[in-house]
């Protein structure tokens, strides 16, 4: 329930309070019944939370839609307004601006339009001018301080979307774009209507408040768990490691994490000591010559990643999320694939969807496909889509595929 109200209609919301309340009421009535059973009761009254249920609905329901009338009152009034801007200057877009400037409970205040082709820069549709082109866009969100982006692009402009998403990751505004008729007619797109015109959110953040906390909960105690039970483990593979070749035990590698932040991650050391001494920052491969025998073996059963544990419990890492890159890498990626800073919006991960779902990265290509992995994992991010990742770590780990590197 506690979501943007924007992206839903007050009829939309009093459905998701019926839903949330059932649930509720359910889980409540079957505890109620369960006692009296225990107990060889039989008593009515047990039926008057039903009676409850219609009170909270009323009241809740209530409550709620006085409070987003008061709010589209006040954003009538001009309290609360965001100003907006529209990437494309088309007849969609000049449709769109039109609704907008029509229906203020939206409070929206479009304040400028960016530019597709440049021959457009300057232009004006109902006394709004095109400021920029889409190369600027971030230019023009701090020049007009706008909180949203509404883009109508027309067919064939996917680069256009990209760039302009690329180019937002780091601003705080709202991404929307206006769906084509055939995505909408087809069922390719999830639309929300607000006054009968359709907006997408684009890359919303789906995994709500407490399921983060919980999240973090379980990865505390698991890795906590993890370096208890697997104790003996660490003693023995530690002693072998140092029986077998010259160097530390612990290998420590510089990583960006999430927001970009740079961060150690531990390693049994799996490869000779100064590996990349002569080749420099390269990806490992698979039978990498580098490897050391001991290495060959806990990296089969993915003993080296044991002591990422204490990654996790410091919060640098979660256990799941997008693997942790090098910033050389990072940085080199970043230049050649649009969207890949998005996997440094959440927690690195001691394993995750791409992991289970793909191989070594040896080529551009490997890296390519491991980011749609990535962002696919981000864009559904749940404790559901966690425990499934986990289950099949398990399973990766089993039968030796997959890579954690």
């Amino acid at each position: 329930m506690y979501r943007t109200w924007f992206a839903s209609s007050r009829f939309d919301e009093l459905t998701s309070l019926f839903k949330a309340s059932f649930a509720g009421i359910f889980i409540l009535f079957t505890l109620i019944l369960s006692d009296d059973l225990m107990h060889n009761e039989q008593t009515g009254n047990r039926f008057l939370i039903f009676f409850y249920w219609g009170m909270f609905l009323f009241f809740v329901g209530f409550g709620r839609l006085f409070v987003r009338s008061l709010q589209r009152r006040l954003l009538i009034k001009g309290v609360g307004r965001r100003n907006a801007i529209i990437v494309g200057f088309n007849p969609k877009a000049k449709d769109i601006h039109r609704k907008i400037q029509k229906y203020r409970g939206l409070g929206l205040d479009v304040v400028g339009y960016v530019a597709v082709k440049d021959k457009n820069i300057g232009k004006k549709f109902d006394g709004v001018e095109v400021l920029d082109s889409v190369h600027n866009v971030e230019k023009v969100i701090k020049k007009v301080n706008a909180q949203e982006v509404i883009l109508s692009l027309d067919k064939h402009e996917d680069d256009v979307l990209i760039e302009v998403i690329s180019k937002c990751e780091d601003e705080k505004v709202n991404l929307k774009i206006v769906p084509d008729l055939y995505e909408i007619i087809s069922g390719q797109a999830r639309t929300s209507q607000i006054y009968g015109f359709p907006l997408i959110d684009i890359m919303p953040q789906l995994m709500p408040e407490w399921e983060k906390k919980v999240k973090r909960f379980l990865d505390i105690l698991f890795s906590f768990v993890v370096l208890i039970i697997s104790f003996p483990v660490i003693i023995i593979t530690s002693i072998w490691i140092k029986l077998d070749s010259k160097g530390p035990i612990i290998f420590k590698q510089e990583r960006t994490g999430q927001n970009g932040e740079l961060f150690k991650v531990y390693k049994f050391r799996s490869m000779v000591t100064d590996a990349e001494k002569i080749t420099g920052p390269v990806w490992s491969q698979k039978d990498d010559p580098r490897i050391t025998g001991v290495g060959k073996l806990i990296r089969k059963v993915r003993i080296d990643e044991i002591p990422q544990m204490f990654n996790v419990l410091k919060g640098e890492m979660s256990l799941v999320g997008p693997r942790p890159e090098r910033p050389f890498f990072v940085e080199k990626l970043a230049k050649e694939i649009p969207l890949y800073k998005r996997r440094l919006k959440v927690r690195p991960g001691v394993t995750g969807w791409a992991q289970v779902k793909h191989k070594y990265d040896e080529t551009v290509e490997d890296v390519h496909t491991k980011l749609r992995f990535d962002l696919f994992y981000i864009e559904t991010m749940s404790l559901r889509m966690d425990f499934k990742i986990l289950f099949r770590t398990i399973f990766v780990v089993l039968f030796g595929k997959g890579h954690f590197e």
